[in-house]
């Protein structure tokens, strides 16, 4: 698995907003040198059961039932060991086993999903949506919205998929956090605030909704801009220091970690760039 080129960051995703908040090397890592990550079972099963549930609504509201739903799951998943090299070499050629397992618990996630929403009922307006806004001081948002729901009347809900379960009230602020970055993007460019931020945790069959106000979206902008303006020197300098918390245990970039005895590789781009905006995640959030 080799890198990628680095390159200068142009745009901004709320999961590279989160990186830089929670190690700025790790930023540094995903956004500028692109190092590579292994992709894990888990990260996998997410992608599978966002693609079942987003094929979910291409069929008619009648046959949304968790049996046909269930049936998607084999055809995703042969579709992703095509199209995706990681997917096919996850479990080798069979699988055996871990294979079998790994299907069960994705085939319980959508079946979870059941328990949470009625999909016979509804009508999503856009699946996998991509929104892009450039704010007041050019810092340029991007991400993709997992389903967008739009009331007859006008009212916006903004939803996302998670595979996991739902955090402690302590730990929500981050998932919150990348939907009031959608919010703000979408009141930006389509001049509504979104009634419901809607996050559907299916491990425990649980619903989380919130409804951002105008002030509170105004605040998120200012932390968007802070965090570009905290970037942007970042990426000019080329000082990005680690920062050592809960999640290191997870990084995939530990023997390259100054925390862990570990060496960056050589910053790959010239210092003293002018005016950079940070970089955005090409794929979308799950």
């Amino acid at each position: 698995m080799s890198s990628s080129p680095a390159r200068v960051p142009t745009t901004l995703s709320p999961s590279r907003a989160a990186d830089f908040k929670t190690c700025p090397l790790l930023y540094r890592f995903r956004a500028i040198d692109r190092l590579p990550e292994p992709t894990t079972p888990a990260m996998m099963k997410g992608t599978l059961v966002h693609a079942v549930l987003e094929r979910l609504y291409d069929l008619a509201a009648a046959e949304r039932t968790p049996g046909r739903a269930v049936s998607l799951l084999a055809p995703e998943w042969e579709r992703l060991r095509r199209q995706r090299p990681e997917a096919a070499e996850l479990f080798g050629e069979d699988g055996g086993d871990t294979q079998r397992e790994w299907l069960a618990d994705a085939r319980a996630l959508v079946e979870s999903y059941f328990t949470v929403e009625d999909p016979t009922r509804l009508a999503p307006s856009e699946r996998e949506c991509l929104v892009e806004a450039t704010l007041a001081d050019g810092v340029r948002m991007r991400g993709f919205i997992d389903r967008l729901d739009v009331a007859p009347t006008g009212e916006v809900r903004v939803v996302d998929y998670k595979t996991g379960k739902t955090p402690a009230v302590a730990f929500q602020g981050q998932a919150l956090f990348q939907l009031k970055f959608y919010a703000l993007a979408l009141w930006r460019t389509r001049g509504v605030v979104p009634r419901i931020l809607r996050l559907l945790y299916l491990k425990d069959g649980q619903v989380v909704d919130y409804a951002p106000t105008e002030s509170e979206l105004l605040g998120v902008e200012r932390t968007v801009s802070a965090l570009w303006q905290a970037i942007s020197r970042a990426v000019a300098t080329g000082e990005f220091p680690s920062k050592k918390g809960p999640l290191c245990g997870w990084c995939a970039y530990k023997d390259r970690c100054p925390e862990f005895g570990g060496t960056p590789p050589p910053y790959p781009l010239p210092l003293q760039l002018p005016g950079l905006i940070p970089e955005a995640d090409p794929t979308p959030a799950g």
